[in-house]
């Protein structure tokens, strides 16, 4: 072949290559590269771009006014950490054949498909299902389109392939999900308590007996993660002022639904009455009709939810007139925090001055007078355990290694949130 031929035909194979190959810029990466395949043809799918508009970390910019950032920007980031694993772990002699890293990198593309508007601050409060439940229908119905291609990614997915490390690398206590939010929230909310040595934990990874372990000299970098992982939960996911924010905006949507179902459907704002009565009768329309329930879930996102609560500034009912205009202009509710859960009397004193101040019933009160606890484990021995990897060969549990501190321990903290008025002492 003359060598003018051969250079020609060189060039156009690496043009029609690079073609192959999409790249998104991504501020904790970089450069994140994804193929031009099914995983392209998924981004581009209007239930996948929905993510763009729902943010991360729901309310937390009342706060960190950085953490702005979106489920679309999570699920690349996991994408991104998924592909580095594999090749380790294929580096490592690790069989994973083609197929199957195509079917994980898919699975952890779509493993938060189901989050609703706000992420988790709305969790079973639009509906009464938790989003990897949503997940799992976006899953069935996305094959249906793809004539079967999410098959594998699927059974992975719900961990029901043989091999378990690869679904250890999408839902574990060490799994790319994590690797990313944790790393990509401390970026955008400028909390440096949160940064994890993704990359050396990453390294780190191999594949004993078909599951995920980290090589024994990773122990520290695990370590570091599970610390930091404690650490973002009490200073960015359950920091007293972002709790207060999802109450407020939690019992914003309960009210709302409230006077739907109790015969005051007018002082729901017509303009989005229809999607409350959606949202009431959502549940009820699968498994009957999957794709419409998937097609009204997938139209909502934060810009619906935040339009309902500017509507509902103008309602003729004060409760949720009042907590409306309190998230709208920022004047949010005190919280509460103790160690032991607080006494009854307490809280009916709350309830009492509540409605003696705005000259509300008690049944309207106690959307505004708000209780419960949140508890913080950055590791449980009771989900499958971080595997470590010795020298000689054995395998040991993370709670087996001598880590300096009890990472086992839960901590549960109850609240009480309540408007910012004078009440007397109780």
């Amino acid at each position: 072949m003359d060598i003018n031929v051969l250079i020609t035909c060189n060039i156009i194979h690496t043009f029609e290559s690079m073609k192959k190959i999409k790249i998104f810029n991504d501020p904790v990466y970089g450069f994140i590269t994804v193929p031009d395949n099914i995983l392209m043809k998924i981004i581009d799918h209007p239930y996948f771009q929905r993510l763009r508009r729902i943010k991360q970390l729901g309310m937390t910019h009342y706060v960190y006014p950085g953490a702005l950032h979106t489920r679309f920007h999570h699920a690349l980031g996991a994408l991104h950490l998924m592909q580095q694993a594999l090749e380790v772990l294929k580096m490592k002699g690790t069989d994973i054949s083609e197929e199957e890293s195509l079917a994980t990198q898919i699975a952890i593309l779509l493993h938060d498909i189901g989050h609703g508007p706000f992420s988790h601050a709305l969790e079973y409060i639009l509906i009464d299902m938790h989003h990897e439940e949503i997940s799992g229908l976006f899953f069935d119905q996305l094959n249906e389109e793809f004539d079967g291609q999410l098959s594998m990614a699927i059974e992975i997915f719900y961990n029901r392939y043989p091999k378990p490390f690869l679904h250890q690398l999408i839902s574990g206590q060490l799994d790319m999900d994590r690797m990313d939010y944790l790393n990509r929230d401390s970026f955008f909310t400028g909390v440096s308590e949160g940064v994890i040595g993704y990359d050396r934990i990453i390294k780190m990874l191999c594949v004993k007996d078909g599951n995920l372990t980290v090589e024994e000299k990773g122990i520290y970098s695990i370590e570091k993660f599970l610390m930091s992982r404690r650490l973002m939960y009490w200073q960015v996911y359950l920091h007293k002022t972002v709790l207060a924010t999802e109450q407020m905006l939690i019992s914003v949507i309960k009210r709302a639904k409230y006077l739907m179902t109790h015969y005051q459907e007018n002082a729901v704002p017509s303009v989005v009455r229809g999607m409350f009565l959606a949202m009431i009768s959502l549940s009820s329309r699968y498994p009957e009709d999957r794709k419409a329930f998937l097609d009204v879930f997938s139209a909502w996102d934060d810009s619906d939810i935040s339009f309902a609560i500017k509507s509902f500034m103008k309602s003729d009912d004060f409760v949720l007139s009042f907590l409306s205009s309190g998230l709208i202009n920022r004047k949010l509710f005190k919280l509460e925090w103790k160690d032991e859960p607080f006494e009854e009397d307490y809280i009916a004193g709350k309830l009492l001055s509540v409605c003696e101040y705005y000259g509300i019933k008690e049944e309207d009160a106690d959307f505004l007078v708000l209780s419960g606890f949140e508890q913080n484990q950055a590791y449980t021995i009771e989900k499958d355990e971080i595997l470590i990897l010795t020298k000689e060969g054995l395998v040991k549990q993370v709670s087996q290694m001598d880590l300096g501190y009890n990472q086992d321990k839960v901590k549960i903290r109850y609240y009480v949130c309540s408007p910012k008025i004078y009440l007397p002492d109780i």
